[in-house]
């Protein structure tokens, strides 16, 4: 395995069982799995957790990824954390659409659902890290 890999995978986990953390304090603590009434309008709690963990997770993981995964990267850091908040939207996409399919449309439970769509949001961020980002 290269290098390289191995450094992302290791702080991908790291970033990720913080992220799992945090949305589960966020969701069982912050929020005590109730609505969240905003005034406007009212986000469920699944999404309010998810909504609160990713900007703390963005930063962490770009951290992460510029220094310890793709230190030998030559593009500018601006460039890079342009690139990588694109990629990290298009998860954020992923993410809700997969939190709404699996909590609201299908019923599973909230955790659960979001590890899983963690699986599918990790292959598409390092292809695209390794590819467009870095």
């Amino acid at each position: 395995m290269p290098r390289q890999m191995f450094r992302y995978g290791a702080c991908g986990v790291a970033n990720l069982i913080f992220d799992w953390i945090l949305y589960f304090c966020f969701f069982h603590f912050a929020f005590k799995a109730k609505n969240v009434d905003f005034g406007l309008f009212t986000l469920a709690p699944h999404i309010a957790a998810f909504a609160c963990t990713f900007p703390i997770t963005l930063a962490s993981g770009f951290y992460l990824a510029r220094h310890i995964s793709f230190r030998q990267s030559t593009h500018r850091r601006r460039t890079q954390a342009w690139r990588y908040v694109t990629v990290v939207f298009a998860n954020w996409g992923i993410n809700v659409f997969g939190l709404k399919l699996l909590v609201d449309v299908l019923a599973f439970y909230p955790t659960p659902s979001k590890m899983l769509i963690t699986v599918v949001t990790t292959i598409f961020s390092y292809l695209a890290q390794k590819k467009f980002t870095f």
